[in-house]
């Protein structure tokens, strides 16, 4: 796996994407591309259903190697963990939108951004990203 290096960045390429999350199965929303790092700035949520309720998982599969120059292993230190939840069974009340990340988070190669809800077609998720390349 390839790191970008930030100081070199070539482009960065800003962008939006939305997902309407239709099931309750953690479905893959977000990868980076091979020597690619996507710096997520924002995510929020918008239940649509004026009605009912609906809970929220997010969360980042993939981690636990960390980049050059960080350690994570031997005495001392916590194992890092592949799986990290940005959102565990957050309620999104009916009608209603809220943000789930407003301090930006980077995701790796390899690293996946992924969610599900318990109400199918309920939620949408809006996140502002940039995709950074040290090409």
């Amino acid at each position: 796996m390839a790191e970008v290096n930030l100081i070199n960045v070539a482009t960065i390429i800003p962008s939006n994407i939305g997902f309407n999350l239709t099931n309750a199965t953690n479905s893959k929303l977000i990868t980076p591309a091979t020597d690619k790092v996507i710096k997520i700035n924002t995510i929020t949520v918008a239940n649509v259903d004026e009605t009912n309720d609906a809970t929220i998982d997010l969360y980042v599969d993939g981690m636990g190697t960390g980049g050059t120059g960080t350690t994570s292993t031997g005495t001392g230190y916590l194992t890092a963990d592949a799986t990290v939840y940005i959102a565990k069974g957050v309620n999104v009340p009916a009608g209603s939108t809220l943000v789930l990340l407003s301090s930006p988070i980077y995701l790796m190669e390899a690293d996946i951004l992924s969610g599900g809800t318990d109400n199918a077609s309920d939620l949408d998720l809006f996140i502002s990203y940039e995709v950074l390349d040290d090409a």
